[in-house]
């Protein structure tokens, strides 16, 4: 197989593929035509960040069966034309989780005690001593948003040095959390409790930008260290609120563009230290990252499992299309359900019903943990999301039984915490058609695509004409309703499917009105 390498990798990797017997060709300047024309004839591809993996390149290369990341963003690939070519995608998410967190204690170090500043003034010839009064770590409060693998890691090495942990992540279990010294709090009380505040969370539509000047004014005196993703501290209320002496200090590896424009306020304040994204940049890194690549490009010449694969399916060929039409009842019930719990997921339940649970369904479970997570891992599939649940202490658990009592087959996804538990049940109507029959013990019957908006109500006359009047008003037109109720006045749950998005002001303008008890907004699957 002819492998092609089109930014630098340890040799280690290079090493695994040609003992591997394949054909390793590395073109580290190709773009545009050259790399089109390299890429042609290519069973394999492996990238960095400096590739763009396009639909042109994907079409181009019709022998490819894998593009592997020697990394973790997949930003620059096409992951969706990559499954319509039938196109492997993998990254390598472990490699550089070390690397990465001892960054991150050295970044908030460096914070602490202005180590590059004074570094900088020595050099110049100036002993600065009196110049700075540092801050110590032990005894101090850091605030770690985003405790997933790096964010872990880091709560580890800082708990031992005496800071206490709180953190703030509403995918991860207090038993997890507990277990690494952390507790777990609302955002809110994470940034204001924070002396030092760690970001380690994907950088999504839902996270982008979501630290700004009224976040940062809640870390009063406080630091803030980032080498997680660019874009969700926002650049210049970060730059003025250190300005302002409202931060003591930032330290970030991370930025919305890179390179780092010359002209960022970032870079005019001493008290705001910037490294050019090196949270990976370690040898032992580096090498991890090639070799776990490359084993990964193996194991799809070998028509095996890929660990990390981003858009495989791992299920054998002859049972998939028995249970391929429930993949998205599943996905879209863990969706829904996640959305409408009160609190963070502790626990996942998917139970079958009927004649579904005569098949192999561990992934049709894994697609129903996809749509649980798919807020927070922005490249969650049904190949990684078991590990995701099992990194945050989620529980997952699966029930089968044969009795159906109205369906020929039901599944049930069902999440809770301690405190809180939504269910939501679906099925197939005349072959492969998909229906939620039921929400959180409600009978409806909803179409599971496109946007849909669920209002929990009292049951009493003029409420959906409530409703629909202030959809109408801020422009959303109802495609379709489903209404359920407990009993005559008591409590009322409907499911609408609705043709766009729903303004802020629409959910704020009924959740005023004291017979509204919720209202959730939802993006379903096949919805672009």
């Amino acid at each position: 197989m002819k492998v092609l390498v089109t930014d630098p990798i340890a040799d280690a990797g290079l090493d695994v593929l040609r003992d591997a017997g394949h054909d390793v060709e590395t073109g580290y300047e190709l773009e545009g035509d050259d790399l089109l024309e390299a890429v042609s004839d290519a069973h394999g591809l492996i990238v960095r960040s400096g590739t763009e993996v396009t639909e042109e390149v994907l079409e181009t290369a019709e022998e490819l069966v894998i593009v592997g990341r020697a990394g973790i963003g997949v930003d620059n690939i096409d992951i969706e034309a990559a499954t319509d070519h039938g196109v492997v995608v993998a990254n390598a998410p472990e490699g550089n989780v070390r690397a990465a967190a001892e960054h991150t204690v050295a970044m908030t170090f460096a914070a602490a005690r202005s180590i590059p500043q004074a570094h900088i003034r020595l050099k110049n010839g100036e002993w600065a001593k009196g110049d700075y009064l540092g801050a110590e770590l032990d005894n101090k409060t850091l605030g770690v948003v985003g405790l997933g693998r790096v964010g872990q890691e880091v709560a580890k090495k800082l708990d031992s040095l005496g800071m206490d942990i709180v953190a703030f992540d509403p995918y991860i279990s207090e038993e997890r959390a507990d277990r690494l010294g952390a507790e777990l709090v609302d955002f809110e009380p994470c940034l204001e409790r924070a002396d030092f505040l760690t970001i380690h969370t994907p950088l999504t539509p839902e996270t982008e930008g979501m630290i700004g000047a009224e976040e940062l004014a809640l870390l009063d005196g406080g630091y803030v260290v980032n080498v997680g993703r660019g874009g969700i501290i926002q650049e210049d209320a970060l730059a003025a609120k250190v300005e302002d002496g409202t931060l003591a200090g930032a330290a970030l590896d991370v930025f919305a563009e890179e390179p780092l424009s010359a002209e960022s306020p970032l870079l005019e304040h001493e008290d705001i230290i910037v490294t050019p994204h090196l949270g990976a940049s370690t040898e032992a890194a580096q090498e991890n990252v090639a070799v776990s690549t490359a084993e990964q490009i193996n194991a799809a010449f070998s028509s095996e499992p890929v660990a990390n694969a981003l858009n495989a399916p791992s299920i054998d060929e002859s049972a998939f299309p028995r249970v391929k039409p429930y993949i998205e009842i599943a996905e879209t019930g863990g969706k829904v359900a996640a959305q409408l719990l009160d609190g963070r997921i502790e626990r996942v339940e998917v139970s079958y019903e009927g004649e579904i649970a005569d098949e192999d369904v561990e992934f049709v479970t894994a697609s129903a943990l996809k749509g649980v997570f798919e807020p927070l891992e922005w490249q969650v599939n049904a190949v990684n999301a078991p590990q995701i649940a099992e990194d945050r202490g989620v529980e997952v658990t699966e029930s089968k039984t044969h009795q159906a009592a109205d369906f020929q087959s039901l599944i049930s996804v069902t999440v809770s915490n301690d405190d809180n538990e939504v269910s939501v049940d679906g099925t197939l109507f005349a072959g492969e058609d998909p229906r939620i029959v039921r929400v959180d013990g409600y009978r409806v019957d909803a179409i599971p695509h496109g946007k849909m908006v669920v209002t929990r109500n009292t049951d009493e006359p003029g409420v959906i004409g409530l409703i629909g009047s202030v959809m109408g008003k801020h422009g959303v037109n109802i495609a379709g309703m489903f209404n359920a109720r407990e009993t005559i006045g008591g409590e009322a749950l409907t499911v609408y499917n609705v043709d766009s998005d729903v303004p802020e002001e629409a959910k704020q303008e009924l959740n005023e009105d004291e017979r509204i008890l919720g209202v959730n907004y939802i993006t379903l699957n096949g919805q672009a």
